[in-house]
């Protein structure tokens, strides 16, 4: 999926969402699924990678998911069904534009 650091969505099998990081999306949800990821996804399979995003640095990739995991449900959901951009999701979690250009541009 690209260069650089993306931010990706997980669900579980009983609908729970999980967020994280990765600069190989591949192989992450491989590991998750094969249980050598993390430890809140053991025997919580079968997975779906519902959304994924690229993001650009790594540590611009870790504030999107700290801020996303501080969501609702609601609002996390939400956010799967419309699938934004890199760009989007930044503005809809609140970080700020300048941190935009440098992660996208």
């Amino acid at each position: 999926m690209g260069d650089g650091w993306h931010f990706y969505v997980l669900r579980t099998r009983a609908s729970a969402l999980y967020a994280g990081v990765t600069n190989d999306v591949a192989r992450r949800v491989a590991a998750h699924e094969a249980g050598r990821g993390a430890k809140a996804l053991r025997a919580r399979g079968p997975l779906c990678l519902v959304f994924c995003v690229p993001i650009g640095n790594r540590t611009l990739a870790l504030r999107v998911e700290d801020r996303f995991q501080r969501l609702p449900k609601a609002r996390k959901e939400e956010i799967v069904s419309t699938q934004p951009t890199g760009a989007a999701l930044l503005a809809r979690l609140g970080l700020p534009a300048r941190a935009k250009q440098r992660a996208m541009g």
